[in-house]
């Protein structure tokens, strides 16, 4: 195989601050694709850390792609986070117990947007707050410092808070052509044979790849 062993904790064992994510998670609701890494001088090892308020009864999943780049400080916010928004307060009283607990809201009292999903591919710079249930589509790059609320189209570069989409990687001929491509699909020394073209800013050459 060429490359590096996408099942190793460290791509590069003498870069001990980038870890590939998928070999040190052990929560079963994060999924996350090969290749994909987070980059944390302060410990990378501890990505777990910075998926918060991700509670086994709720059942949402945090769910990465292949091949993403994702910066320290990165921050996923779960569903467990919310507050009851359909009563006069939000404040949680249950929480803090001496018999306000009967007062416990109901799953279905709760705010609940599904899973958060990251594409393949996708570049998340320091410091990325992403909300609950956010869709980040494949290609996408996202901006050091923004807070993600709502979903973000493949191809895009988006940024600020909240994260807005500011402008398309590429035209919408060549964003199609990529989303049925899936070059992260393909296995490692198709990766390899192609990676001059992958890494080219001469855009016409990914229609060109070599088998």
């Amino acid at each position: 195989m060429t490359g590096p062993n996408p099942n190793n904790i460290y791509p590069n064992e003498n870069i001990k601050q980038v870890v590939y994510i998928k070999n040190v998670i052990t929560n079963p609701n994060i999924i996350v694709g090969e290749y994909t890494y987070y980059d944390d001088i302060n410990g990378a090892e501890k990505f777990e850390e910075h998926v918060t308020y991700h509670y086994a009864f709720l059942g949402d999943k945090l769910i990465i792609g292949k091949f993403c780049a994702i910066a320290k400080g990165i921050e996923f916010v779960m569903n467990g986070a919310n507050h009851r928004m359909n009563s006069v307060t939000t404040y949680p009283f249950n929480i803090m117990g001496s018999g306000w607990e009967q007062f416990t809201p109901t799953l279905e009292d709760l705010p609940f947007k599904g899973d958060t999903i990251v594409g393949n591919d996708v570049w998340i710079g320091q410091n990325v707050t992403v909300m609950p249930g956010v869709h980040i589509d494949d290609g996408a790059i996202i901006a050091a410092n923004s807070v993600v609320a709502k979903d973000i189209p493949a191809y895009c570069i988006a940024g600020g808070n909240p994260c807005k989409v500011i402008r398309k990687r590429f035209d919408d001929d060549l964003i199609e052509y990529l989303l049925a491509l899936k070059w992260w699909n393909w296995d490692a020394d198709k990766i390899f044979r192609n990676m001059a073209t992958l890494c080219s800013g001469n855009l016409d050459k990914i229609k060109h790849i070599k088998d």
